[in-house]
């Protein structure tokens, strides 16, 4: 390691539904953020380590910013407003579409930071497929008064247009990052790709495939906890629990002769295999812990305490 090695923490922060977790592996090169189409997906705060021989540069994915309705949106909200105490860079995550005066109090709070800020406006491609942007010019113009916009709100920060699902802008990010990294030793294993264990991605994969084939309330209800985990050189086993807050709910989760369950236990061992690169076999259950995104203790026994 050279003696002007850079490391440091670079957390990403936003409104839900911005491309927060997509860009976040864009950025890691690996996908370790769920990012599916419906908002509130990311509950937890989730590192991915890049790491060069003379750089480590340490992403944090977060929740996306609410008012919270209920326990476990707290804690969703906590763990979003500590990636704020302990950055170095904070990519400060927006879009084409939502308003730059959708939650202030969090943007209050942004606004008084001291280290440096990068403004992403994400989803730039969407700018040229309007109806509304049939020349050139008028995609540049559109643009010159988002970033006027939000130039006006946040004036320390550096404002990059990029489009995190088409890798635009991408590269240009990486190289700010890199030139704004502090010198530091590393902070992490050279080896290491995020603080989370197996079990974490286990758990998030089928959270994903239920939030893609379930409507409504269904996906919010929802953990998953993975209760055994054996690996050998060939293959691994797993047994997970999906747990909803009504027994309605477990009957949807389960469907009719248990063909609704079947699917997820399906698309979520295609993605478990190949995300560990090794033959799956993920046995699921499904049982009711009645209110548990309102109740302090099990949210605690899930995790969520952003402590």
């Amino acid at each position: 390691m050279t003696n002007n090695h850079k490391a440091g923490f670079v957390n990403i922060v936003g409104n839900p539904n911005v491309g927060k977790s997509t860009l976040m592996n864009q950025l890691v090169g690996e996908r370790i953020s769920i990012a599916t189409f419906k908002s509130q997906t990311t509950r937890h705060r989730i590192m991915g380590i890049v790491n060069t021989p003379d750089m480590q540069i340490v992403f944090s994915d977060t929740p996306g910013v609410l008012k919270p309705n209920y326990k476990l949106q707290e804690s969703m909200l906590a763990f979003s407003e500590s990636a704020l105490k302990d950055a170095d860079i904070l990519l400060y995550v927006t879009d084409v579409i939502e308003s730059p005066e959708k939650n202030m109090d969090f943007l209050e709070k942004v606004q008084k930071m001291q280290i440096p800020v990068l403004l992403l406006i994400n989803k730039i491609d969407e700018l040229q497929n309007s109806p509304n942007s049939q020349k050139t010019q008028n995609v540049q113009e559109v643009l010159g008064d988002i970033v006027t916009k939000w130039h006006s709100l946040l004036p320390q920060a550096e404002i990059l247009p990029i489009s995190a699902k088409n890798k635009f802008g991408i590269d240009i990010l990486l190289k700010r990052i890199r030139e704004m990294l502090p010198e530091s030793p590393a902070y992490f294993d050279k080896e290491q790709l995020t603080d989370k264990p197996a079990r974490f991605f286990v758990s998030e994969i089928i959270r994903e495939k239920i939030l893609l084939y379930y409507d409504k309330e269904i996906p919010y209800s929802v953990e998953v906890v993975v209760e055994s985990f054996k690996e050998t050189d060939r293959r691994i086993d797993i047994s997970a629990i999906i747990y909803v807050e009504r027994e309605s709910q477990k009957g949807i989760i389960i469907g009719h002769q248990g063909v609704a369950l079947k699917k997820v236990g399906m698309e979520s061992r295609k993605a478990l295999e190949k995300f560990f690169d090794k033959k799956i076999h993920l046995s699921t259950f499904v049982k009711v812990d009645k209110d548990w995104r309102s109740s302090k203790k099990e949210l605690d026994n899930f995790g969520y305490n952003p402590e």
